[in-house]
């Protein structure tokens, strides 16, 4: 099987001179977390939702708004492109290792398609339970946990979200995407002079997803990642007894695929 076979072709992008708020839009809009970057219609990086978290939430930007910062200031100029031709399997080698997120697919110096581990989930057969391969050790907040400390918890655990979980129920999930949002918001709604206390009593409740996708720990890897196809989410909270157990994402169900 090769890259073509699996690509997804109808690629959104961007030019690097559009305002953050446009790209914002776009990512609402077709619930994507990543966008390819041009100049002159040449591919230059990738935006990510957590580049966007790390610029609005640095200091020195915290009185810009979204729409005077550019495309340019978020991209990632670190890409890996690779040929549609290519086989499939030497992408499923690297699954789980440090590395570019979305691949670039070109053909003749011009953007074809992209590959992200979404476009991978259709490939997961394995029969194996899922409770064989989840994280037991689950790194959660409260909704009263202050946004700062989420996102500080995020980049210290290197994890891309957090259940919310309240008396030990799970009642949201936050992520850089929402966070992003949040941080947009904070932005256009107060001045420059208001928006450090803002910040500062910004809640994970304020912020989180409360329509929480969650799965039986007892199910097949296969259905695991049908789950995550039908509702195009990364991130499984597994549960047993009304109680989570663990965690399993992507990364975690591509590793099963055996190449």
């Amino acid at each position: 099987m090769k890259v073509k076979d699996v690509m997804t072709e109808n690629v959104i992008f961007v030019d690097k001179d559009v305002d953050l708020n446009y790209v914002l839009k776009l990512m609402k809009k077709h619930e994507i977390t990543k966008i390819p970057v041009v100049e002159e219609k040449k591919l230059i990086g990738i935006i990510t939702d957590n580049k966007i978290a790390v610029k609005l939430g640095s200091i020195r930007n915290r009185g810009i708004p979204a729409s005077r910062l550019h495309a340019s200031s978020v991209t990632e100029k670190n890409i890996e492109i690779i040929s549609p031709d290519a086989e499939l399997k030497t992408i499923l080698k690297t699954v789980g290792e440090p590395g570019p997120t979305m691949l670039s697919v070109i053909e003749e110096g011009k953007l074809i398609g992209v590959i992200t581990k979404a476009d991978l989930l259709p490939l997961v057969k394995s029969e194996k339970k899922v409770k064989e391969i989840m994280h037991e050790n689950i790194h959660s907040v409260s909704p009263d946990d202050r946004i700062i400390h989420a996102r500080r918890r995020m980049i210290d655990e290197n994890v891309a979200r957090l259940p919310v979980m309240n008396n030990g129920n799970l009642i949201g999930i936050i992520s850089d995407n929402e966070i992003v949002f949040a941080l947009a918001e904070l932005k256009r709604s107060f001045p420059l002079g208001k928006q450090k206390h803002r910040l500062e009593e910004l809640l994970v409740n304020d912020a989180m997803k409360t329509t929480v996708i969650w799965a039986d720990a007892n199910i097949s890897v296969e259905d695991a990642a049908k789950i995550m196809i039908k509702n195009n989410i990364g991130f499984l909270p597994l549960m047993e007894n009304k109680k989570v157990v663990g965690i399993i994402t992507r990364t975690d169900l591509l590793k099963t695929i055996t190449h």
